[in-house]
């Protein structure tokens, strides 16, 4: 049984619905993932702020983070690798972002896999698996070919992997990726934290010192709430 498939059993009958997206799975030797999709899109609003020290608690997975440890701001964003609104903020606003705000040191950005659905869960297990150095550009690629293996016809494995292959994957490496149960049931528990704990319950949910920012955010939004957060006095 291969770990795509091992996930079902921890979720609840609503949950699992959501997580299988299309009804057909696509197979591929060891490797089986599910097509994209969004009906995990729910609606309810979460608290508008939560516990910087609970949202900050280290998990069984480590963060992926740029900037300072010590800046006065932390953004901690879930996102899920086949959200189109997830893909719209990295490739449309996140450059202007870093570099006002994550290279200048004013900022701390968190991300945190918030999947869809299994194959924005194998996106974000092959992220995971490229190391931390390559883990952010190989994120910022999937999102820039989001068209090319998301929303595909037929078998989106090989369209993986060849994006894959630029990082430095090889099949063995890939298929072994795929397949980490561990890793799997990481990212499961990340997701499960996050929407038990915080209210996340779509993607892009963004928490800025805690203070909830939601869906699809421009780069002036985002200085609405850190511009008055780095004014403040220590």
């Amino acid at each position: 049984m291969t770990a795509f498939k091992n996930t079902f059993s921890s979720l609840s009958c609503s949950r699992r619905a959501a997580w299988l997206g299309f009804a057909a799975t696509i197979a591929v030797g060891s490797v089986a993932i599910l097509g994209a999709s969004s009906s995990f899109a729910q609606h309810k609003s979460g608290p508008a702020e939560v516990s910087v020290d609970e949202l900050m608690k280290p998990g069984d997975l480590p963060d992926l983070t740029l900037g300072p440890a010590d800046a006065k701001v932390t953004v901690v964003e879930y996102a899920s690798m086949t959200c189109p609104h997830c893909a719209h903020f990295e490739n449309d606003v996140f450059d202007s972002f870093k570099k006002k705000y994550i290279d200048t040191g004013k900022v701390r950005f968190v991300f945190r896999e918030f999947p869809l659905d299994n194959l924005a869960a194998a996106v974000s297990m092959l992220a995971r698996c490229a190391g931390t150095d390559k883990a952010f550009p190989l994120i910022q690629t999937f999102y820039q070919k989001q068209p090319d293996w998301a929303f595909v016809q037929g078998n989106p494995v090989p369209h993986l992997f060849d994006i894959a292959k630029q990082a430095g994957f090889t099949q063995e490496s890939f298929d072994k990726c795929l397949t980490d149960q561990k890793l799997l049931d990481q990212i499961t528990a990340e997701r499960k934290r996050a929407s038990e704990t915080f209210g996340v319950n779509a993607t892009p949910t963004f928490f800025i010192n805690g203070k909830r920012l939601q869906e699809a955010p421009t780069l002036e939004d985002f200085d609405k709430i850190i511009e008055p957060l780095l004014a403040e006095k220590k």
